[in-house]
């Protein structure tokens, strides 16, 4: 495994981390404004990650998100764990209501068909995603509510 993957799974799995969250999000958006989200935090771990945006279902503002991502079946995976949090991050709802939903992805825009995996193909998605980041497993230990899924595909 590569070292960096390594030292961000452990980190990733830390209780303490999402008191970090801000900052680690407004850094890895800078670097991807600064890239065309070309470069982003994730990948010098070798971990892949995409940029939501969706409007806010209040205010209609256009929002971006980096998120951690799973290639599959022609798309992508995404989870709204919040780091385990008892509340799901904001982007889940916004998602859920938006109507036209975008990704980068390695420096392009694409539209999305966002789809929330439930039921038994959750449970099978589920074990595709913990390969990728056993800590979405914690996660889940962490919170009561269960994690929602997404796959968002191309349009």
């Amino acid at each position: 495994m590569n070292p960096m993957r390594w030292a961000a799974q452990k980190l990733g799995g830390q209780s303490w981390l999402p008191r970090f969250a801000p900052m680690i999000v407004g850094s890895d958006k800078a670097l991807q404004r600064l890239t065309r989200g070309r470069l982003t935090i994730m990948l010098a771990t070798g971990l892949q990650e995409l940029v939501l945006q969706v409007p806010g279902r209040k205010s209609g503002i256009l929002r971006t998100t980096p998120l951690l991502t799973v290639p599959h079946d022609g798309g992508w995976l995404v989870v709204g764990s919040n780091w385990g949090g008892p509340k799901p991050p904001e982007w889940v709802a916004n998602l859920r209501a938006a109507a036209d939903p975008t990704i980068t992805y390695r420096g392009r825009t694409i539209a999305v068909d966002a789809r929330e995996v439930t039921g038994p193909e959750r449970d099978r998605i589920w074990t595709v995603l913990l390969q990728t980041w056993p800590n979405y497993e914690k996660y889940a230990e962490r919170t009561d509510r269960e994690l929602p899924v997404f796959h968002l595909t191309p349009r």
